[in-house]
This record gives C-alpha cells, structure tokens and sequence, in this order.
C-alpha cells in the first residue's frame, strides 16, 4: 500500500518572479506555459528590463506519445509566439525533453552568478530539470517550481535500478527486471523517481489491485 506523509514527497508552491534576480531561465512542459507567462507578466510589471535577462526553454503539449503529425512543430510555433507576445526575445523550443534537458545543461554550463530558475510543468518533469540544477550547485533561493498537468509517476526500481517513465498505476511492472513494483510515496531528488518496491516477494504471485491513481 502506499505510504502517506513521507517527508520527501515534494510540496511545489505557486511560481512568483524573483526581482532579486538579474538573469531569469524558465523550463516549462505542455500547461507549464501558463505558470511562466504568469510570472513574465509580474515580470513586465514590476521590472520591465528583467524581460531582457530572461531566457525559455520549452516543450509544447504535443510532447506526449500519439501526437498527430505536424501538432509538435505547430505547437512549439504558437508556444514561441506566445512568449515573443509576453515580451520574450529568447525563446527556445524542443520537440521533447530530451532534448530541452541537453539545451538546459549547456545553458547551466554558462550562467553567471544571479541566475534565477523557474520551472513548470509535470512533477516528473521537474525533477529532471531539478537532477541536473543541484549537479550545478543551484540551492534552494534560487530555483522556483510549479505543479501542474498530469501526476504520472517516474519509478526506480531498488532491485535492479531500472527506471520505469509515466507510471500512472499503484503497482507497475519494472521495465527493468519485469518484477512488480509497488509505487511508494518515497521521492529521491538524486534520481528524481519514487521508489518502487518489490510487492509480491512474500507471496509470490499475490497481487494488490492495479488502480490508476496518479492521473
């Protein structure tokens, strides 16, 4: 069963823009759009000349599997267009986030002191960007995340150390070792996965109800 109350389980408040900041980069997936046109326009507010030290890295909404033919090229246009429109000169787009991670990690390589990160989108997602922030030593006053679209799941398996994506389920069979995992409320922003755990190493066989649980 899953365990309530985990400490590490991340709590993601509302994004608000960080005028103590003199370069601003915002990562976003699909509805994390909305979150970073928020904060641009407090940006566009308050301190118009931040919108000029303002970077984007974003993958549209066609991202996901199944995406019709042509929907990613015409989503990264409209996603950049609404951006330039927000007042934001430098705006990337990805078609996916392998992609945008391996843009975010040279773009790591080359900020300078008082950069602020902003990220929004699928918790999944965020703890990709977050992995890859903390490997360049970004604390805690200068990253902001936001919570939103789907709840899916990534998954590490202690037995093998397979890491299965998009887990919607309570249990889920390792990509890995094939074992069925139970997917525990335990978070390790090192892997940036919940752990799974072995569910039926007592009694092989015996399973719990598969419910989907993480829409």
């Amino acid at each position: 069963m899953l365990v309530t109350g985990i400490k590490s389980k991340p709590v993601y408040a509302p994004l608000q823009a960080d005028l103590r900041g003199r370069y601003h980069l915002m990562t976003g997936l699909g509805v994390g759009a909305a979150p970073l046109l928020r904060v641009i326009a407090d940006m566009g507010g308050a301190a118009a000349q931040s919108l000029q030290n303002t970077r984007v890295l974003y993958v549209p909404d066609a991202d996901g599997p199944g995406a019709a033919p042509g929907s990613r090229s015409a989503g990264a246009a409209s996603a950049a267009g609404q951006f330039q429109s927000a007042g934001i000169a430098d705006v990337h787009t990805f078609p996916g986030t392998p992609a945008l991670l391996e843009r975010f990690r040279a773009v790591l390589a080359q900020s300078l002191m008082g950069t602020r990160l902003y990220v929004a989108g699928p918790e999944s997602f965020i703890g990709l960007v977050m992995k890859i922030a903390l490997q360049f030593n970004l604390n805690k006053d200068e990253i902001r995340a936001e919570e939103c679209g789907t709840l899916a799941r990534r998954v590490y398996c202690i037995h093998c150390r397979a890491t299965t994506e998009d887990v919607r389920t309570n249990i889920v069979s390792c990509v890995g070792c094939a074992r069925w995992l139970l997917v525990r409320d335990h978070y390790s922003r090192r892997l940036a996965a919940y752990m799974g755990v072995m569910v039926d190493a007592e009694a092989p066989g015996e399973l719990p109800a598969v419910k989907e649980v993480f829409l």
